[in-house]
């Protein structure tokens, strides 16, 4: 008999039916031996529906009475979903974040769990129940109601299952596994039946959508097994672990791209000691995050030019402390690019595979997509290419490495 954790995404409990035929899944797993713990996010649409009604009274919400109100939209769900149990003879019992004692911090909308009194759940387990857990939310010391941000439920459930030393957590979705790349982008795309806690979390970083990053960096924190699962057919899904089967085998595990880029250049600034911080001091400042940066030294050898990228949403901030600099910096130019998106590999087969990069750059070249930025680590290399290049990138690799599968679209 294993402990098993299951999560359920606001789509997967998105009607009555729905939350039914989770259900039906939740009482085979029972049916099976195990013991089994169920955490679940809003029902869908919920979430931004009283967020609509808070913002209708006051436009800036007061973070702790939104959090008080958008709290409620699990509290539907799991009592919903506990009736729903009984009436197929399951015994089930439904709590809020804060019954269960999950403890954070007091960063209202966006608070990170501290700890999880497991003791409660634990003691309906051995009374032979299903207990339902709602997720994206606790309690701080204070006693107030705190939710953890957007994806917040992916990180209840690995928290909850950390807590209780679950056999594995399962987050159930709109998907049925981790793919090698977006199918809607490439069709041939490929479920990978296992993946390695690293190239998951480089894959969320890098923008793939399957699971929230810092659910992934809890489970690997705390060594918890995760699998990825279809709320809507049946199948093994993508298991998550430390196990690093067959690397000699795969170079590459999948291909991420993230489309909310922004690229800033600041061109002839003096090349001397300090000058990446005098950019980038003044862009952290401004709460703005970097991440690929690239520094050449000018032709004439006493001038650089500096590129970073942004995120999208953040590059009018970024453009305007730029050109408000670019005096102060005797910069003599400042340029930016949000006609840009970023292109990766990821594969801890990389680490005993020489000339990744260069059949990257090759595949890319030979379809005519030019390069303007690369960053490495260890497993994965990142390019930045025009927008308008995306889809015919990530084709040209996707076929390069070999990842394709049947077509499933």
């Amino acid at each position: 008999m294993a402990l098993i954790v299951q999560k359920y995404g606001g789509t997967s409990v998105g009607s009555v039916e729905r939350i039914q035929a989770v259900a039906q899944r939740v009482k085979r797993t029972r049916e099976q031996g195990h013991e089994v713990v169920v955490v679940v996010s809003a029902m869908s649409g919920e979430t931004d529906r009283l967020i609509g009604l808070a913002r209708a009274i006051q436009p800036q919400p007061v973070p702790r009475e939104l959090d008080v109100l958008i709290a409620t939209g699990e509290q539907v769900t799991i009592a919903l979903l506990a009736m729903a149990l009984e009436a197929i003879g399951c015994p089930a019992r439904s709590y809020t974040g804060s019954q269960v004692q999950i403890r954070t911090d007091s960063a209202h909308n966006k608070a990170r769990i501290r700890d999880i009194d497991g003791a409660r759940v634990g003691s309906d387990l051995e009374a032979g129940r299903v207990v339902v857990v709602a997720g994206f939310q606790g309690i701080d010391r204070a006693g107030n109601i705190t939710t953890l941000g957007r994806g917040g439920s992916d990180t209840s459930a690995v928290a909850m299952a950390a807590a209780l030393k679950a056999d594995e957590c399962q987050i159930y979705t709109d998907v049925d596994g981790v793919y090698t790349t977006d199918p809607r982008i490439e069709p041939r795309a490929r479920k990978l039946d296992r993946i390695t806690f690293e190239e998951m979390l480089e894959m969320a970083s890098l923008g793939s959508k399957v699971l929230q990053i810092r659910a992934v960096e809890f489970a690997g924190k705390y060594r918890v097994p995760l699998r990825v699962l279809s709320s809507f057919r049946q199948g093994e899904g993508t298991l998550i672990s430390f196990e690093e089967e067959n690397v000699e085998d795969a170079k590459i595990a999948g291909i991420a791209f993230a489309k909310d880029e922004a690229k800033l250049t600041v061109l002839g600034v003096p090349d001397q000691p300090g000058i990446a911080y005098k950019i980038l001091g003044p862009i952290s400042e401004a709460n703005v995050e970097v991440d690929m940066i690239v520094q050449n030294v000018g032709s004439d050898s006493a001038t650089t030019d500096f590129t970073f990228t942004v995120h999208r949403n953040d590059y009018d901030t970024a453009l305007g402390v730029l050109r408000d600099m670019a005096e102060q910096l005797s910069a003599r130019e400042v340029s930016g690019d949000q006609k840009i998106v970023k292109l990766s590999l990821v594969g801890v087969g990389m680490r005993s595979h020489a000339g990744i990069a260069s059949q990257m750059f090759e595949a890319l070249a030979r379809e005519g997509i030019n390069i303007r930025m690369i960053s490495t680590s260890e497993i994965k290399i990142s390019v930045v290419i025009d927008e308008k290049y995306l889809e015919l990138g990530v084709r040209a690799l996707h076929e390069s490495f070999g990842l394709a599968g049947k077509t499933i679209l």
